[in-house]
């Protein structure tokens, strides 16, 4: 049962990406009783382990978007050009896509949108996406998506940060957070989300609601040396 007494409403959910972060989401939600489409470059072939493992489908990544309230990009930055195009045309007017994704020059090649025109890295997925993201997970250890969740209001509780431009959208993916076991801190809009880029205070820190905030207005807009190709 939901902390609140009622039952939870089950939500279609697709997840485009089956790594660290993909696969313990796969998990999660589908442990709390959310229709879970889970789709990787590879096909949905690859996938029959995760699905018998926690009963999401494996789909193709136009099909993990069908239908879907919520959807998760959690792929490489440099893989979000790649992905089909006009992916998001037809989908439902309020759903919300959270992006995950950290620019690693060392990995993803030197992104001219990002280091010369300043974009953040959400803004500029948001741009090849054609849809407006929900930037939240990028600085979450993937294990603690399994190890760390608390009921509202444990001492223990992390917070995670989420930035993003719409409202509505926001509260879907905070709830569904909640609902997941941690805490948010609203990080702003997605051009405040270079805030919890890599590099910055926030950037895998395991804190609650306080340290999070703290974190956030600690941060630097100026990329370290690691974080710049």
């Amino acid at each position: 049962m939901h902390p609140k007494g009622e039952a939870r409403r089950t939500m279609k959910i697709g997840i485009i990406g089956a790594g660290n972060i993909g696969g313990n989401l796969t998990r999660r939600l589908t442990a709390l009783g959310h229709d879970v489409s889970v789709a990787n470059s590879r096909g949905p072939q690859t996938l029959t382990a995760l699905a018998e493992e926690t009963g999401a489908t494996p789909v193709t990544v136009r099909e993990a978007v069908r239908g879907a309230e919520i959807v998760v990009v959690t792929i490489p930055v440099k893989a979000v050009p790649r992905l089909p195009s006009g992916l998001f045309d037809g989908a439902a007017a309020d759903l919300a896509v959270i992006d995950t994704g950290n620019y690693y020059p060392q990995r993803d090649g030197r992104i001219a949108g990002i280091e010369d025109d300043g974009l953040t890295e959400s803004r500029w997925a948001e741009q090849h996406l054609g849809h407006p993201v929900i930037k939240a997970f990028n600085g979450t250890y993937a294990q603690d998506i399994l190890d760390r969740h608390r009921p509202a209001g444990a001492p223990d509780r992390m917070a995670l940060p989420v930035a993003g431009d719409d409202e509505a959208a926001k509260r879907k993916v905070r709830d569904l957070i909640g609902e997941l076991g941690f805490d948010t801190v609203d990080a702003g809009g997605l051009d405040d989300s270079w805030r919890q880029q890599p590099g910055t205070p926030v950037y895998g820190l395991r804190a609650g609601v306080d340290g999070v905030t703290e974190a956030l207005a600690k941060a630097s807009p100026e990329r370290g040396p690691d974080f710049r190709g």
